[in-house]
């Protein structure tokens, strides 16, 4: 073979080579080039437009992501309130201030809602002051916990301890006593509703802040059974003496077991006076005050007369009216409805 031969075929190689590599490149270069064209085309067809006032919310919202609002999350919550007319007022975290910021964005009235706050519905519960019916080993978990033989208490209703409630608050508004009992902070629970989904008995509700009266039982056992069971004995047996005595009818008794509707709730504490087994905890027991009619200031109008629930108020039209304090029980009804507003609770 003589050399002329083995240029052409070194230069027939090196061509090759190149070939071999560039073809490549150049396949994937224009596949990446049509990819792109259709990126960029679809990008303007399915374009869409995001409504500035989301993003504006998004940075008034305090980021909890707690669900409070009903949302999964702030940002779904935002949205929700921009395209789906959802109410301003649902972000318990933000309270005041983030409902009436979302109002200037939305141009919209800012009308706050009550507050709400996480009550526990027993007295009994904890790892010190319930009744066990075996000695518990596995997860410390009440939701793994009451998969076996229905949980490891004696009241099927009430607190296991494992605080799942406390594990899964964002505003660590729950805390253990020396008792084991969860103590829920006023100040710091904003009433997300995490600890109510969090707790497998369901023994934890929302309920409005300016409330003092609880049924702490959620036993539906009959009397006797529930009695022996609570490991406090300051269980409901349904006897419906605190139905009867509710001025507003606000308590209903059903499978053994006494509710309060907090729509109607007076927040009196009437209810607690009679229960036998003090299931029922007012909270301004001693310290609720009365009302008291300012003589220089009634117009005897009546309206207060007319709004008391257990008639503690008398007086002509027109005349000043007298409240007797034997019998008010300092609801603050009279005080909330005067339109002179000379009735003070002391």
């Amino acid at each position: 073979m003589n050399i002329m031969s083995l240029t052409l075929l070194a230069a027939n190689a090196e061509a090759f080579q190149i070939s071999s590599v560039t073809i490549p490149i150049i396949i994937v270069g224009g596949l990446g080039l049509i990819f792109g064209l259709v990126l960029a085309f679809a990008s303007k067809v399915f374009h869409v437009v995001v409504d500035p006032r989301v993003e504006q919310i998004m940075t008034v919202l305090p980021g909890a992501n707690c669900g409070a609002c009903g949302m999964p999350g702030c940002g779904g919550y935002a949205d929700a309130i921009v395209h789906n007319d959802m109410d301003i007022n649902l972000c318990a975290p933000g309270g005041a201030s983030v409902m009436a910021h979302i109002a200037s964005i939305m141009g919209k009235e800012a009308v706050a809602s009550q507050k709400k706050i996480a009550v526990y519905h027993c007295s009994s519960g904890g790892y010190k002051n319930t009744n066990w019916k075996y000695h518990y080993e596995g997860i410390t978990s009440c939701k793994s916990a009451v998969n076996i033989a229905d949980g490891p208490n004696a009241c099927r209703w009430g607190c296991m301890g494992f605080n799942d409630c406390v594990k899964v608050c964002p505003f660590d508004a729950i805390t253990v006593d020396e008792f084991g009992m969860r103590c829920v902070d006023k100040e710091k629970c904003t009433g997300c509703g995490a600890c109510v989904k969090a707790c497998p008995r369901g023994i934890i509700m929302l309920v409005p802040e300016n409330r003092n009266v609880f049924v702490r039982c959620s036993s539906k056992d009959k009397g006797v059974v529930a009695r022996v069971l609570c490991g406090s004995s300051h269980s409901c047996i349904g006897c419906g003496l605190c139905a009867k005595k509710c001025p507003t009818q606000a308590i209903t008794v059903s499978g053994n077991l006494a509710r309060i509707d907090y729509s109607k709730c007076i927040n009196c504490g009437q209810c607690a006076t009679v229960c036998p087994t003090k299931a029922i905890e007012d909270q301004l027991s001693g310290k609720r005050k009365k009302a008291h009619i300012i003589p220089e200031g009634c117009i005897g109008c009546t309206i207060c007369a007319k709004n008391c629930p257990v008639q503690a108020i008398t007086g002509e039209v027109k005349k000043l009216h007298v409240v007797d304090q034997e019998i008010c029980i300092g609801c603050g009804l009279c005080a909330e409805k005067c339109p002179k507003k000379t009735i003070e609770m002391v």
